[in-house]
């Protein structure tokens, strides 16, 4: 079952996050998912938006996701991410 990942970042050090952001797509062409979007000025459509920067991820499973979430090269970028802001992100289903 496809699901995506929507994540919520503020960017606190923009030059250590860009240590992650340079990195990020040639370890995530290695893997099943799509880069939908990343925004960094979103219509805010309800509430408060006080993230820097959205991303929004589809996988074609659950399984897919954790696959890249958990792998060496994307581990070893993720330290700078989180080094160089705050992030939330949580992953749902495709679908009712």
């Amino acid at each position: 079952m496809t699901v995506y990942i929507l994540s919520r970042l503020t960017i606190t050090d923009r030059t250590e996050y860009d240590k992650y952001d340079t990195q990020f797509e040639a370890i995530f062409s290695n893997f099943d998912g799509k880069l939908l979007s990343v925004d960094e000025a979103p219509l805010v459509l309800a509430g408060e938006w006080e993230a820097t920067r959205s991303v929004l991820i589809e996988f074609p499973s659950k399984e897919s996701a954790f696959t890249w979430m958990q792998s060496d090269a994307y581990l070893e970028i993720s330290k700078h991410r989180n080094a160089g802001s705050k992030i939330s992100s949580i992953m749902v289903k495709a679908g009712r």
